[in-house]
């Protein structure tokens, strides 16, 4: 007769780490968070580039961009396309706030942050001693950067309104300390959203799983 021993023995237990084939990973990336993502840079690459040409309309510097890395051809439709940007980034980035506060995120996420942890983990970065092993735990470097962009982004909305609307909201355009401090701010602003855009940036492109688990949620 066959043995049929090994039908009844108990399967050895998994290598530590290993995956079962039948238990899909668990997702990182919610799909809402996802979504919210990259309609964010999509809204950023519109703003950016339409504010590029409005900013040639009336520079604040000696300098001018090329119209070819701008968006909207002329003044006026520069101006449309940034307006369009500018309420797709504010009704999307409410979406995001409401559903990361809604769901808890976003306590697990981006608390505790301390000046203290933020100066451990870029040290241990800047000596490649700063494990990604886990793409759901967020290391304090990274917490500090996203905050940064949320609060930088909140600060974009709301110069752009003082800029847009100088008399219809004359006090907020005063808490810039006129329209042009709201031009000046405006423009600080978008150029640390482009600073931290081309860090993070440089992050994926150290980590690609990063840029997987935002397209697939695993």
């Amino acid at each position: 007769m066959p043995d049929l021993s090994a039908l009844t023995k108990p399967a050895p237990p998994a290598a530590p780490g290993a995956s079962s084939p039948c238990v899909p990973p668990r997702r990182v990336q919610p799909g809402w968070l996802r979504i919210t993502h990259w309609l964010n840079v999509l809204a950023v690459i519109v703003m950016a580039t339409s504010g590029w040409r409005i900013y040639n309309a009336s520079p604040l510097f000696d300098f001018r961009f090329a119209n070819g890395i701008t968006l909207g051809g002329w003044l006026g439709g520069a101006l449309r396309w940034h307006f369009a940007a500018m309420w797709l980034l504010a009704a999307n980035g409410a979406v995001y706030l409401l559903m990361n506060v809604g769901s808890g995120r976003f306590g697990r996420r981006f608390f505790p942050l301390t000046a203290r942890g933020v100066l451990r983990d870029a040290l241990a970065a800047l000596h490649g001693r700063l494990s990604h092993d886990d793409p759901r735990h967020y290391n304090q470097v990274q917490r500090a950067a996203y905050l940064f962009a949320v609060l930088d982004l909140a600060l974009l909305v709301a110069s752009g309104l003082a800029i847009w609307k100088p008399v219809q909201l004359g006090w907020l355009c005063m808490l810039f300390g006129g329209f042009q401090g709201a031009r000046w701010v405006h423009f600080l602003a978008m150029t640390a959203l482009g600073a931290f855009v081309a860090v993070h940036v440089a992050m994926v492109a150290l980590v690609p799983r990063t840029l997987r688990t935002m397209i697939t949620g695993r």
